[in-house]
């Protein structure tokens, strides 16, 4: 077996795996390299499995709505221990699906953790041995990232997100720390199971970078429901054993809980690839990369979560896939990162695309913007009586009358920003908004009958 390789790509993650398989796909020979599961963070510890725990978690909600529609439940209780085993085997199946697609795409899968031994040739390392030694005429860096665990008394004693998929059963109250969509998500998720939550929230508000209106509706759900938000509070230490811990905040108070989760960001996972033994520029903690992928090294790639631009499934996707096009499938192309939608799957859900209020303001000024907004309680709770109301919004820049940012909270809102998402990137205007016919009755048809 040759260990000659047109492409070698260090991890099998979702733009390790995107790239190989394109590349593969024009005749290329590629290895991949991965020292753990093939799938990466989406599939193995992230939007893949967490999604399936939101559904798991959400029907809290409907069990609870289901006596106004005129089903009647005797009783019900969520068994998380049931939902975690469910999911882990999901995650185990999805695994093993990978593993055929790159087989069935002619990619050679190589066990181990990558290292750079010079420019041209990767150490694969097992254990404390390099196992093989494999030369690439090009090297792709595909690595991912990891949660970031802050550092304070205890730290060690906490969660990060990767361990919530490994739990067997949950405690009965946690303290999440962090105001992202990773801190939020697994805030709503732990709640609709039954745990009782507290968010610590080190600054003002959350889920900063997402429009200041929405991420304050999704704050108002939440503690609607029963999640204490706790702004401007940060941890100091975590004592006890795992199971009955205590958290120390730093203005002294303590919080008994049976875990605490560390959502507090993620960095690029630079750790044991020896970038130094190649010659590979690092600025801070990621990898900087020009609009073709490519690092200072002419021959040396890197996508997805490494360059810390956008770390979204997606976004890594496509930036493998538009390298393998351009390096070897003689399709230049390039990443357009500036209109990419994303979504919060907290309860309710959060979605947007384009520009924030506060984005535009920036851009255009205060009276450069026009601003079209609907608030109202969902047709779905109109039986229960309860629930958050929705929330959609268009920012329109007035001089050219283009819709700017369109932005949702409620159910099913990435599902809708993603066909809006579509609208906006074709530089639809209001009046084109304003000209669809709504279809009735449904939430997303309030983006199409907002007064003008």
């Amino acid at each position: 077996m040759t260990d000659c390789f047109d492409l070698i790509v260090l991890g099998a993650g979702s733009g390790g795996l995107a790239a190989a398989k394109r590349a593969a796909s024009y005749g290329a020979s590629v290895a991949i390299v991965e020292g753990d599961r093939v799938g990466g963070t989406c599939v193995i510890r992230g939007c893949v499995p967490k999604k399936l725990l939101v559904y798991g978690s959400a029907y809290r909600h409907l069990l609870a709505d289901a006596a106004s529609y005129g089903w009647q439940l005797d009783g019900f209780r969520p068994d998380a221990a049931v939902l975690l085993a469910n999911v882990r085997r999901e995650v185990d199946r999805l695994n093993e699906l990978h593993i055929g697609l790159l087989e069935k795409a002619g990619v050679e899968l190589v066990r181990g953790w990558g290292r750079f031994a010079d420019p041209h040739h990767i150490d694969v390392v097992q254990g404390s041995t390099v196992s093989r030694r494999l030369k690439g005429e090009r090297i792709l860096i595909a690595a991912g990232g990891r949660p970031h665990r802050p550092v304070f008394p205890g730290a060690e004693l906490g969660w990060v997100s990767d361990d919530m998929f490994l739990q067997e059963s949950l405690p009965e109250r946690v303290v999440v720390v962090g105001a992202g969509f990773i801190a939020c998500e697994f805030a709503c998720i732990l709640h609709g199971l039954g745990v009782a939550v507290t968010l610590l929230v080190r600054g003002d508000h959350l889920l900063r970078g997402f429009d200041r209106e929405a991420s304050s509706a999704v704050q108002e759900a939440m503690e609607a429901e029963g999640i204490e938000i706790r702004f401007a509070h940060s941890p100091a230490a975590i004592t006890g054993v795992p199971g009955a811990l205590e958290l120390v905040t730093q203005s002294g108070e303590v919080l008994p809980c049976g875990g605490v989760l560390l959502a507090t960001g993620r960095r690029p996972f630079l750790d044991g690839l020896q970038l130094e033994s190649a010659g590979v520029a690092v600025e801070g903690h990621r990898i900087p990369v020009d609009a073709d992928q490519t690092t200072n090294v002419p021959h040396i790639h890197a996508v997805g979560d490494v360059t810390d631009r956008i770390n979204l499934t997606p976004v890594a996707v496509d930036e493998g896939r538009a390298f393998a096009d351009t390096v070897y499938g003689n399709k230049p192309r390039q990443v357009n990162h500036d209109l990419v939608a994303s979504a919060v799957f907290s309860q309710p859900e959060l979605a947007g695309v384009g520009l924030s209020e506060e984005a535009a303001i920036e851009r255009f000024s205060t009276d450069g913007i026009r601003v079209h907004r609907a608030r109202f309680r969902p047709m779905a709770q109109a039986l229960p009586a309860r629930g958050p109301r929705v929330l959609l919004k268009l920012i329109v820049e007035t001089a050219t009358n283009k819709v700017v940012g369109c932005h949702m909270v409620g159910e099913h809102s990435a599902e809708i920003i993603q066909m809006a998402a579509i609208a906006i990137g074709m530089g639809a205007t209001k009046a084109d908004f304003d000209r669809t016919m709504a279809l009735h009755p449904s939430v997303a048809e309030e983006f199409v009958t907002m007064p003008g």
